[in-house]
């Protein structure tokens, strides 16, 4: 089924459709439409806020993870000074005989954000704690280059 005809064309439902429609031309369908890692990965950014804050000597990324142990968080450094923080909220598994939920309103699954750093971010001197469900990640910045001397050449007697 295409979905334009419904007047509905963004990536997302494209991609929906793509899970729905399992179809013998699905590889001519789903050219130039974004991968199912894709979308996963942009639902779990898009649902992860962060606060990023400037200091003088530092850069400090703010995400609230309540409920979170620090074993299922990861705080990496990818290729291309990019910050990643993941990982996964479980839904405890403590389900007992005749015990529903009558709602379910915390978000669980996985989550993650990713930064690109920039060139002054020391990539050696990064940290991250978490404090009363908050994970505060902090990366240092690199001293300013010093301003080159001008080369000073001795001028001879010929």
């Amino acid at each position: 089924m295409d979905l334009r005809m419904l007047g509905v064309d963004s990536p997302l439902f494209s991609a929906l459709a793509h899970l729905v429609d399992p179809s013998e031309d699905h590889h001519e369908k789903s050219f130039g439409n974004p991968s199912r890692t894709y979308v996963r990965d942009a639902r779990a950014m898009a649902s992860t806020p962060a606060d990023v804050k400037e200091l003088p000597s530092s850069y400090v990324f703010m995400i609230d993870m309540p409920g979170l142990k620090t074993e299922d968080m990861k705080v990496q450094i990818e290729e291309g000074n990019v910050l990643v923080i993941s990982g996964e909220r479980k839904r405890p598994e403590e389900e007992k005989d005749g015990v529903k939920y009558l709602r379910m309103e915390r978000r669980m699954g996985k989550f993650m954000r990713k930064f690109v750093l920039p060139e002054n971010a020391n990539l050696e001197a990064v940290s991250a704690v978490c404090q009363d469900g908050v994970l505060t990640v902090t990366v240092a910045k690199l001293p300013p280059p010093e301003p080159k001397k001008p080369k000073t050449i001795e001028v001879k007697v010929a």
